[in-house]
C-alpha cells in the first residue's frame, strides 16, 4: 500500500509580500494550495475529515487527510467516519471545509490572519449559494482582503493551450473523481450554456471494484478497502475499446483472459508442519496417562469396596428377616411382612438372589447362572407361587398378569428352542444334499435366495408407498401391518374408555390378553420379516462360500458420503484475481447505467454539449478538432481510443476528430489557477468584503472570470 505523507509545516510564509496570492485547487479528491507563479503547489492533501476520540482521554480531535495506521491505533474510530465536504463536487458542508482550510493554512506557515488573496477553483455551474457561502468563510475567518473563483477545466485548458496541445476554440472533457464534465471553449472562453455534466466519476469506480471484490471473495471482505480498492484502480484498470469484444476474450479465449488478468496476493503466513514427537515426549504423555489411569483405577476400586460393603450389609439384613420368618408363628410372620414392607417369603427370596448376584459380580466372581437358572422364573414372578389366600385383590391382579407373561415367556423360549433344533436339522440336511449334488445345491440357494429376496422388497415398498392407495396418497394407517392397527385400536378404545363408570379392568382373566396383543414384542408380522430377513442373511453367506464373488444387495449399503474434512488453507486461498473488474468498473464512465445512475456517458456528453451550441457545424468541427482530456480518470489506458471511437458515431462520416490528454491531467488545473494569479488581471477578475457586503449573493449571479494567458 502506498505510504501515508503527512506534509511538514513551510517556514517561509512571512517571506511572500501581501499581494502574492495564495492559488487552492479545492478538489473533490485532493486539496493542493500553493503561492502564485510557483510551478508546483507546495501541499498537497486528501480532502476529507475524520474526528475520532483518544482512547486514553476520551477528547475528541480533528484529523484532516490521509491517517498513519500507527497513529490510528491510539484513537477509537468505530463511532465516526471518513467525511467529506463535497457532494457532488459542490461544497455544501462548510464546517469540514473549515477544518480543512486551517489544516492547509497552517501546514503553509500562516499564524494569524491571512492577509494574501485568495484564487479558488470550483466546479462548472457551482451554486451561487455554496460561492456565497465560501466567500463568507475566507472573509469573516481568515481576514482575506480579495476572493476570486474560478472554474479548474478552463485554467487547465488555458494551460495546456499555452504549452500548445490544444487552440482557442475547442473542448474540455475532465473524468473527475465525483463528476465528469464536459466544456466548449470559443475564442479562449468557455461556454457555460452549452457545458454537459454526469454525476458519475472516480469515486463511483472505486466503490463499484470494491463491492465486485466483495461478493467475488467475501471471506476476503475486510481485506479490500474504500483505500486498497483506489489503489487497485490506479494499478490495473483500464478502459476496453469495445466492451464486449472483451467480455468474449475472458469468455472464451482462456490463454488471453490469463494474461489480462491479475492477481493481488493477500498476506499469509504457512500452518506449522506437524512434527512427530520425540521420545522424551512419548515418554512424558505416557507416564502422564499412567498416572491418569491409576488415579481412575483407585477411585473404581474405593467406588466397587463401597458398593460390595451395602450390598453385605442388605444381605445381612435379608438374611436376618429369614431367620426372623423361620422362628415365626402365621401371626408374627404377617406382622414381620408387614413391618418390612415385603408381601410373601419368596419376595425376600428374590430380594436375596438379586443382592447375591450383584454382589458376586461386584467381586468379579461367577453369577451363578446355570445354578440359578430354574430360580430365574421365580425371581421375574415372585407371585405366581404364592398362594390366592394370601393375596389382597390388587395383588390377585398383579399375579394373574404374571401367569399370562410367565406362560407367554416360557412358550417364547419353547419356541425358540424349537426354531434352533429345525435350524440345526435343516443344516444337517442341506449338508448332506449339497455333498450329494453340490451344482444342484447351489442352485436351490440361488433359487431361495430370490424368493425371499423379493419378499423383503415387496414388503419394504407396502411400508413406504401403502397399500395399493388408488388415489397416490400414502396415510400412516396405509404403512402399518395387521397387528400394528389391531394395537392402535386397542390403544384408542382404552383412552376413549377412560372416565367412563366403574373400572372393572382386570376382574376377568381375558383382560391380560390385551396386554399380549398390545405388546409389540408379539408383531406376528414383524416377526416374520425378521425370521425371512435372517434367513436372507443365512442363505446369502452360504453362497458366499461357493462363490466369493457374490454381493449381498441389502447388506450392500450405499458408501457414505464422507464428512466435510477442513482442507488447510494454502496461499491461492487468500490469492485475489482481478480479471473482468479491470475494465468492467472504468466502463461505468460511458455506461453509467451499470450503477444505476440514468445519466448519458462521456462520449454521448460530447454530442449533447455540441447540440446545444447555436454555433454553426463549421465551428463544430473546429472544435472537435482540439479536444483536451484531463482529470485523475483520464489516466487510465485506453482512455483517448474509447473516447474517439464513441464520439464518432455521434459525428459525421469522416469529420475531423482530434483528442489529446493534457501534459498532467492531475496538477495542470492547479498550474493554470498559478499562471492566472500571477497574471496582472487577476486583480481585477477578485472581490473584496465590501462589494460582498454591499450586493450580497447576487453578486455570484453574474460573477465570472475571464481567463487569459
Amino acid at each position: 500500500m502506498t505510504p501515508v505523507y503527512r506534509p511538514p509545516r513551510e517556514t517561509d510564509f512571512a517571506r511572500f509580500p501581501d499581494s502574492t496570492p495564495i492559488v487552492i485547487d479545492n478538489g473533490a479528491s485532493t486539496f493542493r494550495i500553493g503561492w502564485a507563479g510557483e510551478a508546483e503547489p507546495r501541499l498537497a492533501f486528501r480532502n476529507i475529515v475524520q474526528r475520532p476520540r483518544h482512547r486514553s482521554s476520551g477528547e475528541t480531535v480533528t484529523v484532516v487527510g490521509d491517517t498513519d495506521p500507527a497513529l490510528m491505533k491510539y484513537f477509537d474510530c468505530t463511532r465516526t467516519s471518513i467525511r467529506s465536504p463535497f457532494d457532488d463536487d459542490v461544497v455544501y458542508q462548510f464546517e469540514y471545509m473549515e477544518y480543512i482550510l486551517d489544516y492547509g493554512f497552517d501546514r503553509l506557515g500562516a499564524t494569524s490572519e491571512i492577509d494574501h488573496p485568495i484564487l479558488m477553483t470550483e466546479c462548472e455551474c457551482n451554486p451561487s449559494f455554496s460561492r456565497a457561502r465560501m466567500s463568507e468563510l475566507l472573509f469573516e475567518t481568515y481576514g482575506v482582503p480579495s476572493v476570486a473563483f474560478g472554474i479548474d477545466d478552463a485554467f487547465s485548458y488555458k494551460y495546456n493551450q499555452k504549452l500548445g496541445n490544444c487552440g482557442e476554440d475547442g473542448l474540455a472533457i475532465s473524468c473527475e473523481f465525483g463528476t465528469c464534465h464536459v466544456v466548449p471553449f470559443l475564442k479562449g472562453q468557455p461556454v457555460l450554456g452549452a457545458c454537459c455534466r454526469t454525476n458519475v466519476g472516480g469515486s463511483h469506480i472505486t466503490d463499484f471494484l470494491r463491492q465486485l471484490l466483495s461478493l467475488k471473495y467475501p471471506y476476503h471482505a475486510a481485506s479490500v478497502s474504500w483505500d486498497k480498492a483506489e489503489e487497485l484502480k490506479k494499478e490495473h484498470c483500464y478502459v476496453a475499446h469495445d466492451y464486449m469484444s472483451e467480455l468474449e476474450i475472458f469468455k472464451n479465449n482462456k490463454e488471453e483472459a490469463e494474461e489480462k488478468t491479475r492477481y493481488w496476493q493477500l498476506p499469509w503466513v504457512p500452518p506449522p508442519k506437524d512434527e512427530p514427537p520425540s521420545e522424551e515426549e512419548l515418554a512424558r504423555k505416557a507416564a502422564i496417562k499412567e498416572k491418569s489411569g491409576q488415579r481412575l483405577r483407585d477411585m473404581a476400586a474405593a467406588k466397587r469396596s463401597q458398593k460390595i460393603e451395602g450390598l453385605e450389609k442388605k444381605l445381612s439384613e435379608l438374611e436376618d428377616i429369614m431367620e426372623q420368618l423361620d422362628d415365626s408363628d402365621e401371626i408374627e410372620e404377617t406382622a414381620i411382612l408387614s413391618r418390612t414392607g415385603y408381601l410373601s417369603q419368596q419376595e425376600i427370596k428374590s430380594d436375596i438372589l438379586k443382592v447375591t448376584q450383584s454382589l458376586r459380580k461386584a467381586k468379579g466372581e461367577s453369577n451363578g447362572n446355570e445354578e440359578n437358572a430354574d430360580a430365574s422364573g421365580a425371581d421375574k414372578y415372585p407371585l405366581v407361587s404364592v398362594p390366592d389366600e394370601m393375596l389382597t385383590p390388587e395383588q390377585l391382579k398383579e399375579k394373574k398378569k404374571q401367569i399370562l407373561l410367565k406362560t407367554t415367556t416360557e412358550g417364547r423360549i419353547r419356541a425358540k428352542q424349537r426354531r434352533a433344533e429345525e435350524a440345526a436339522l435343516r443344516e444337517k440336511q442341506e449338508e448332506e444334499r449339497r455333498t450329494e449334488n453340490p451344482e444342484l445345491y447351489f442352485d436351490e440357494l440361488r433359487a431361495r435366495y430370490l424368493e425371499l429376496s423379493e419378499k423383503v422388497d415387496q414388503r419394504k415398498r407396502q411400508k413406504v408407498n401403502g397399500n395399493n392407495n388408488s388415489s397416490g396418497a400414502v396415510g400412516r394407517g396405509e404403512r402399518l401391518n395387521a397387528a400394528q392397527k389391531e394395537r392402535m385400536r386397542l390403544l384408542t378404545t382404552a383412552a376413549f374408555d377412560r372416565g367412563k363408570g366403574e373400572d372393572t379392568f382386570g376382574m376377568r382373566d381375558e383382560d391380560w390378553l390385551v396386554y399380549n396383543k398390545m405388546s409389540k414384542e408379539n408383531d406376528d408380522d414383524n416377526d416374520g420379516n425378521d425370521d425371512d430377513e435372517s434367513e436372507l442373511t443365512r442363505i446369502a453367506s452360504k453362497i458366499q462360500e461357493v462363490d466369493p464373488t457374490f454381493v449381498n444387495k441389502h447388506e450392500a449399503a450405499e458408501p457414505a458420503a464422507d464428512p466435510h474434512k477442513v482442507r488447510p488453507l494454502t496461499a491461492e486461498d487468500f490469492k485475489i484475481s482481478i480479471g473482468i473488474e479491470r475494465f468492467r468498473c472504468p466502463e461505468v464512465l460511458f455506461q453509467p447505467g451499470m450503477i444505476g445512475v440514468d445519466q448519458a456517458g462521456m462520449d454521448e456528453m460530447v454530442s449533447i454539449s455540441l447540440r446545444r451550441l447555436v454555433e454553426d457545424e463549421s465551428v463544430k468541427e473546429r472544435l472537435c478538432q482540439s479536444i483536451l482530456v484531463t482529470g485523475g480518470s483520464s489516466l487510465f489506458p485506453g482512455m483517448i481510443p474509447r473516447l474517439e471511437a464513441g464520439i464518432r458515431q455521434f459525428r459525421p462520416y469522416l469529420a475531423p476528430l482530434k483528442l489529446v490528454r493534457a501534459s498532467d491531467p492531475v496538477l495542470d488545473a492547479w498550474r493554470g489557477a498559478a499562471a492566472f494569479a500571477a497574471s496582472h488581471e487577476f486583480a481585477r477578475q477578485t472581490f473584496t468584503l465590501e462589494d460582498y457586503r454591499e450586493h450580497g449573493e447576487s453578486l455570484f449571479h453574474r460573477y465570472n472570470i475571464v481567463y487569459t494567458l
